[in-house]
C-alpha cells in the first residue's frame, strides 16, 4: 500500500510539473528526478524534437558516453534496422517500448544491445515518445545496468500514462520561450565535416553556434552536439534510400539557449563526381520557417493558421473573408477558436502573443514577407517529411474537417 501511495504521488507531481510553465530543460530535469522514484534507472537520454522531421533539437544526458558510443547510437537510430526504435513506436502509436519485451527477453537480438549497450555494461532499455495532437515534441530513453532486472509491464504502463502530460509540457515550454534580445551572428555559419564526423573547417559564425550548442548539452566539448549528428545521419539515410538528384536537404528548427530561432541543415559536397565532405549550415530562421512550428504548438488547424497570418498582417475581417473565400461569420468562428487556443481575448493580444514574442526580431532584421503558412505534416509512414517539401497529407490538423466544411 505504501508503494502504491508513493507511485501515485509521483504521478501527480509529474503531472503538476508538466502544467507549471517550466522551461524545457528544467521540466526534463525535474521529470527525470521524480521518475527515478517510480521507475529506477541508471542513465537516461531526454530530447526535444522538431515535429516536422522528428530530429532531436536538444538533448539532456545524465551520463557521458564515450564518443564512439554517441556516434554509433545515432547511426543505429537513423541508419540501421533494430528493435524499439523511436520511429517504430510512432508508426505503431506506442507511447512506450521496452527492449526486453520486443526481443522476448533476448537482448542480443538487438544490434544496439550487442554493439553499444553491452560494452557500456547496460542492459534493458525503456523508450517513450511524447506526442500531442499527432505531433512528437520529445523522446526519452531510460537505461538499466546489465545486472539490474528488466523493466516490468507495470513500469511501462506508469510511464505511458504520463506521456500525454509530458508532451503537453514540452509543447508549452516551446511557446513560453522568450525571444532573444541578443544580436544573431552575422551571416550563415558553415561547418565542414569528414565522413567520420571530424571537423575539417568552419567559419567564425559556425564556431559561435557550435559553442552554444555544445554548452547547451553540457557534454563532451570534443564531441559534436546530438543535433548536428542527427541531421548528418538523416542526410546519409536519404542518400541510401533515394537518388541523389531527388533528395531534399534535411533541415531542423531549434530554439537556442540564447533565444534565437536557428535553422540547421546538411548537404553533401561533390568532388569530381564523387561524394565528398558534408557541409552543415547554420542560419537564423525566417518567420515562414518558424510559423508552422508555433502554429502546431498552439494546436491551430491549417485554416486557423491562415487566419492568424492575415491578422498579423493587419487584415480586417472582410479582407480575411475575401482572401480565404469564406464568409465573415466563418472568420469570426475561426477567431473564437484561435483566441481560445492561444489564451487571448483580442486581436491585439493575439498579435502581442505571437508577433512580439516570436517574430518581431526577424521583422526588425528586415526578413522578407512570406505567404500564408501551413502546419508542417508529421509523416511516420517510414519516411520523414522535410521543411519546404509539399505533402498531400497532414498528420496534425485532424480538426480541419469542420473548418473545410464551414468554409
Amino acid at each position: 500500500m505504501k508503494r502504491e501511495t508513493s507511485t501515485e504521488f509521483t504521478r501527480l507531481e509529474i503531472m503538476r510539473l508538466c502544467h507549471s510553465a517550466l522551461d524545457s530543460r528544467t521540466l526534463r530535469v525535474e521529470v527525470l528526478r521524480r521518475l527515478q522514484t517510480a521507475i529506477p534507472f541508471d542513465c537516461s537520454f531526454f530530447s526535444t524534437t522538431d515535429p516536422a522531421t522528428l530530429l532531436f533539437t536538444s538533448s539532456l544526458l545524465d551520463f557521458a558516453p564515450p564518443t564512439w558510443a554517441r556516434v554509433r547510437l545515432i547511426e543505429n537510430e537513423f541508419l540501421q534496422e533494430d528493435f524499439n526504435k523511436f520511429l517504430h513506436l510512432l508508426k505503431n502509436h506506442l507511447p512506450v517500448g521496452v527492449l526486453s519485451e520486443q526481443t522476448r527477453g533476448e537482448l542480443r537480438r538487438s544490434q544496439r544491445s550487442r554493439d553499444i549497450l553491452t560494452p557500456l555494461a547496460l542492459g534493458d532499455e525503456m523508450r517513450a515518445t511524447f506526442v500531442a495532437n499527432a505531433a512528437c515534441w520529445g523522446t526519452l530513453c531510460l537505461h538499466r545496468e546489465r545486472t539490474t532486472p528488466a523493466y516490468t509491464p507495470a513500469e511501462a504502463t506508469f510511464l505511458a500514462q504520463l506521456t500525454p502530460h509530458i508532451a503537453d509540457g514540452l509543447r508549452k515550454a516551446l511557446l513560453l520561450a522568450h525571444a532573444s534580445t541578443t544580436t544573431a551572428p552575422d551571416g550563415p555559419g558553415i561547418l565542414i565535416l569528414s565522413d567520420d564526423l571530424s571537423v575539417v573547417t568552419m567559419n567564425p559564425t559556425a564556431e559561435d553556434w557550435l559553442a552554444e550548442l555544445v554548452e547547451a548539452e553540457r557534454g563532451d566539448k570534443q564531441a559534436l552536439p546530438h543535433i548536428i549528428q542527427t541531421v548528418v545521419a538523416r542526410l546519409q539515410t536519404i542518400e541510401r534510400e533515394m537518388e541523389a538528384s531527388a533528395f531534399a536537404m534535411p533541415k531542423v528548427r531549434l530554439h537556442t539557449p540564447s533565444g534565437q530561432w536557428l535553422m540547421l541543415s546538411a548537404s553533401r559536397l561533390s568532388r569530381s563526381g564523387e561524394q565528398g565532405q558534408v557541409a552543415v549550415m547554420f542560419e537564423v530562421a525566417h518567420p515562414v520557417e518558424i510559423a508552422p512550428l508555433i502554429m502546431q504548438a498552439y494546436h491551430l488547424t491549417k485554416r486557423e493558421g491562415e487566419v492568424t497570418h492575415l491578422i498579423l498582417q493587419g487584415c480586417a475581417t472582410t479582407e480575411i473573408a475575401a482572401t480565404l473565400q469564406i464568409s465573415s461569420n466563418t472568420v469570426q468562428d475561426h477567431l473564437k477558436a484561435i483566441f481560445e487556443k492561444v489564451d487571448v481575448r483580442s486581436r491585439r493580444a493575439l498579435t502581442g502573443r505571437i508577433f512580439a514574442q516570436q517574430y518581431q526580431p526577424h521583422f526588425v532584421a528586415n526578413a522578407p514577407s512570406q505567404p500564408p503558412f501551413q502546419a508542417a505534416p508529421l509523416d511516420v509512414s517510414g519516411r520523414l517529411t522535410f521543411l519546404g517539401r509539399p505533402s498531400s497529407e497532414s498528420g496534425i490538423a485532424s480538426s480541419q474537417t469542420r473548418d473545410e466544411t464551414r468554409s
